[in-house]
């Protein structure tokens, strides 16, 4: 047997039990006041922009002057204009020209500026990380206080692949130099509606 069989076979004799995760009480955690203003200001201090609006039609000048000015935009949010169509199995070079990316988020997270974005509407799982603005459209009624809110309405066994994207990327792992757009889009705005 090798070092290696026998260092898994190891580790696999002394796992730990598993255990059941404990379960909260979401009427016991704390919520702000206001969760439209904290939504806003953790966004604000991690470098989001956010534009509340009336109706998602107002979105849609914006995107057409992207357009008009040569910007190649992806919208995939209905009533912002023109829809996209997006290869879901398309490759890293076809989307890396991509400068804006309109989507729907679907859950708010007060406490952290996180917004939940299924697979089902992100086109291409590639799409949100690999343009250079991030246009998220969320809905007010969709914020949420915590994590624990938001964990609780969320069926990932349903929805398979989503993630919580919250401001523009951010590293500072080289040299403690900020890098902004190293992991995926240098700039977020979160349209409220």
């Amino acid at each position: 047997m090798s070092s290696r069989d026998s260092i898994l076979k190891a580790i696999a004799a002394n796992r730990p039990l598993a255990q059941p995760l404990p379960l909260i009480d979401l009427s016991m955690v704390s919520r702000p006041v206001d969760p439209l203003e904290s939504f806003r200001t953790v966004l604000g201090n991690i470098g989001a922009a956010t534009v509340l609006l009336s109706s998602v039609d107002e979105l849609s000048a914006e995107l057409a002057d992207a357009r008009d000015q040569g910007l190649r935009v992806i919208n995939l949010v209905a009533g912002a204009g023109a829809m996209d169509a997006v290869d879901p199995a398309a490759e890293a070079s076809s989307l890396e020209d991509v400068d804006i990316a309109c989507l729907s988020g679907t859950i708010c997270v007060a406490e952290n500026g996180a917004i939940w974005v299924p697979e089902q509407n992100m086109g291409n799982r590639l799409l949100p990380f690999i343009c250079t603005q991030l246009m998220l459209v969320v809905d007010r009624a969709d914020i949420v206080a915590t994590m624990h809110h938001a964990y609780a309405t969320i069926d990932a066994f349903a929805e398979g692949f989503g993630a919580f994207i919250a401001g523009p990327s951010k590293t500072a792992d080289i040299e403690q130099s900020l890098v902004i757009g190293a992991h995926g889009a240098k700039g977020l705005t979160v349209y409220i509606i």
